[in-house]
Protein backbone atom coordinates (compact mmCIF):
# COMPACT_ATOMS: atom_id res chain seq x y z
CA UNK A 1 0.00 0.00 0.00
CA UNK A 2 1.41 3.45 -0.78
CA UNK A 3 1.40 6.26 1.50
CA UNK A 4 -0.37 9.53 1.12
CA UNK A 5 2.34 12.12 1.20
CA UNK A 6 0.91 15.44 2.24
CA UNK A 7 1.80 18.88 1.52
CA UNK A 8 4.63 20.25 3.78
CA UNK A 9 4.61 23.76 5.25
CA UNK A 10 7.33 24.93 2.85
CA UNK A 11 5.24 23.57 -0.25
CA UNK A 12 2.06 25.61 1.16
CA UNK A 13 3.90 28.93 1.66
CA UNK A 14 5.15 28.59 -1.83
CA UNK A 15 1.65 27.84 -2.84
CA UNK A 16 0.09 30.75 -1.17
CA UNK A 17 2.98 33.11 -2.53
CA UNK A 18 2.51 31.96 -5.94
CA UNK A 19 -1.68 32.78 -5.83
CA UNK A 20 -0.50 35.85 -4.66
CA UNK A 21 0.72 37.31 -8.11
CA UNK A 22 -1.34 35.88 -11.04
CA UNK A 23 -0.51 38.52 -13.09
CA UNK A 24 1.86 35.89 -15.26
CA UNK A 25 -0.80 33.62 -15.91
CA UNK A 26 -2.99 33.54 -19.06
CA UNK A 27 -6.63 32.72 -18.99
CA UNK A 28 -6.91 30.04 -21.58
CA UNK A 29 -10.74 30.92 -21.73
CA UNK A 30 -9.90 34.35 -22.99
CA UNK A 31 -10.01 34.92 -26.89
CA UNK A 32 -7.45 38.04 -27.02
CA UNK A 33 -8.47 38.24 -30.96
CA UNK A 34 -12.60 39.23 -30.27
CA UNK A 35 -11.87 42.38 -28.20
CA UNK A 36 -9.08 43.88 -30.46
CA UNK A 37 -10.70 46.54 -33.08
CA UNK A 38 -8.96 46.13 -36.62
CA UNK A 39 -7.45 49.46 -35.83
CA UNK A 40 -6.03 49.02 -32.73
CA UNK A 41 -3.63 46.52 -34.01
CA UNK A 42 0.02 47.61 -34.43
CA UNK A 43 2.91 46.35 -37.00
CA UNK A 44 6.54 46.46 -37.10
CA UNK A 45 8.74 44.99 -39.53
CA UNK A 46 11.75 43.60 -38.97
CA UNK A 47 13.00 42.85 -42.76
CA UNK A 48 16.71 43.46 -42.73
CA UNK A 49 17.76 44.55 -39.26
CA UNK A 50 20.83 42.84 -37.46
CA UNK A 51 19.77 41.70 -33.87
CA UNK A 52 20.81 44.14 -31.37
CA UNK A 53 18.67 46.94 -33.99
CA UNK A 54 15.90 44.73 -33.52
CA UNK A 55 16.05 44.42 -30.08
CA UNK A 56 16.26 47.99 -29.65
CA UNK A 57 13.61 48.63 -32.07
CA UNK A 58 10.80 46.16 -30.49
CA UNK A 59 11.83 47.32 -26.90
CA UNK A 60 11.04 51.09 -28.11
CA UNK A 61 8.08 49.62 -30.25
CA UNK A 62 5.86 48.15 -27.42
CA UNK A 63 6.98 50.59 -25.20
CA UNK A 64 5.63 53.14 -26.82
CA UNK A 65 2.63 51.03 -27.60
CA UNK A 66 1.65 50.57 -24.43
CA UNK A 67 1.81 54.05 -23.32
CA UNK A 68 -0.83 54.58 -26.50
CA UNK A 69 -3.04 52.10 -24.90
CA UNK A 70 -2.45 49.47 -27.70
CA UNK A 71 -3.97 45.88 -27.18
CA UNK A 72 -2.32 43.86 -30.13
CA UNK A 73 0.99 44.19 -31.70
CA UNK A 74 1.77 42.44 -35.19
CA UNK A 75 6.21 41.97 -34.86
CA UNK A 76 7.62 40.80 -38.27
CA UNK A 77 10.65 38.65 -38.23
CA UNK A 78 10.60 37.11 -41.47
CA UNK A 79 11.70 33.16 -41.43
CA UNK A 80 15.35 33.67 -41.66
CA UNK A 81 15.80 31.59 -44.74
CA UNK A 82 18.41 33.91 -46.21
CA UNK A 83 19.86 34.57 -42.67
CA UNK A 84 24.36 34.70 -43.42
CA UNK A 85 23.97 32.89 -40.35
CA UNK A 86 23.78 29.34 -41.96
CA UNK A 87 27.27 29.97 -43.79
CA UNK A 88 29.30 30.95 -40.43
CA UNK A 89 30.59 27.93 -38.35
CA UNK A 90 30.89 30.15 -35.20
CA UNK A 91 27.48 31.58 -35.35
CA UNK A 92 24.56 29.46 -34.01
CA UNK A 93 21.53 28.97 -36.63
CA UNK A 94 18.71 29.10 -34.21
CA UNK A 95 19.80 31.95 -32.02
CA UNK A 96 20.77 34.45 -34.53
CA UNK A 97 17.45 34.29 -36.66
CA UNK A 98 14.83 37.27 -35.52
CA UNK A 99 12.46 34.60 -35.08
CA UNK A 100 13.78 32.84 -32.75
CA UNK A 101 15.79 35.74 -30.53
CA UNK A 102 13.38 38.53 -30.47
CA UNK A 103 11.02 36.62 -28.85
CA UNK A 104 13.45 35.42 -25.68
CA UNK A 105 14.71 38.93 -25.73
CA UNK A 106 10.61 40.26 -24.67
CA UNK A 107 10.59 37.65 -21.92
CA UNK A 108 13.98 38.27 -20.81
CA UNK A 109 13.42 42.04 -20.64
CA UNK A 110 11.40 42.51 -17.42
CA UNK A 111 10.26 45.82 -18.03
CA UNK A 112 8.75 44.99 -21.32
CA UNK A 113 7.22 41.18 -20.03
CA UNK A 114 5.49 42.55 -17.19
CA UNK A 115 3.65 44.90 -20.01
CA UNK A 116 2.46 41.76 -22.06
CA UNK A 117 -0.04 39.30 -21.30
CA UNK A 118 0.90 36.82 -24.18
CA UNK A 119 2.80 36.14 -27.18
CA UNK A 120 1.85 34.00 -30.08
CA UNK A 121 1.79 32.53 -34.01
CA UNK A 122 0.59 34.95 -36.08
CA UNK A 123 -2.28 34.02 -38.24
CA UNK A 124 -1.04 32.21 -41.89
CA UNK A 125 -2.26 35.56 -43.72
CA UNK A 126 -0.56 38.08 -41.25
CA UNK A 127 2.94 36.49 -41.60
CA UNK A 128 2.58 32.72 -40.07
CA UNK A 129 5.99 31.63 -39.18
CA UNK A 130 7.91 34.43 -40.20
CA UNK A 131 5.47 37.21 -37.48
CA UNK A 132 4.14 37.12 -34.15
CA UNK A 133 1.40 38.90 -31.91
CA UNK A 134 1.75 40.11 -29.04
CA UNK A 135 -0.92 41.51 -26.59
CA UNK A 136 -0.21 44.35 -24.23
CA UNK A 137 -1.76 44.46 -20.69
CA UNK A 138 -4.50 47.58 -20.40
CA UNK A 139 -2.13 50.66 -18.87
CA UNK A 140 -5.09 52.12 -16.88
CA UNK A 141 -5.32 48.58 -14.55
Amino acid sequence: MIKKKYPTKEDKKDWLNFTKNLTNIEDKDIDLNKDVPAGNIKKLDLHGYMLSEANDKVKKFINQSYEKNYKKLLIITGKGLRSKAFKDPYRSNEMSILKNSIPDFIKNDKNISRKIIKISAAKPEEGGDGAFYIFLKNKFR
